[in-house]
């Protein structure tokens, strides 16, 4: 099982690079990636091949919800709990 901080650090990185062009703009691990418009329809499914590829876990539909998916420190939750299942 990875590390909590190198969960964080991961998910951190990836957001920052792909979908921010590499500019952190101030982003914490608490802010809304739908409020701050980050992540679209086509941004959700490259963040879900990442953690699937990254992690060895699927995500599965139930799992697209925002409580796991809208922010890096609930994304970084998500990630623990399903690694704690495989």
């Amino acid at each position: 099982m990875v590390p909590l901080q190198m969960i964080q650090e991961d998910l951190t990185q990836f957001i920052v690079e792909n979908f921010l062009f590499g500019r952190q703009d101030g982003l914490t691990a608490d802010d809304s990636f739908l409020e701050k418009g980050i992540l679209d329809s086509t941004s959700i499914l490259e963040l879900i091949l990442h953690l699937e590829k990254t992690y060895g876990f699927a995500v599965e539909d139930s799992d697209l919800i925002p409580d796991n998916l809208d922010s890096i420190k609930r994304l970084t939750a998500f990630v623990e709990r399903k690694q704690r299942t495989v």
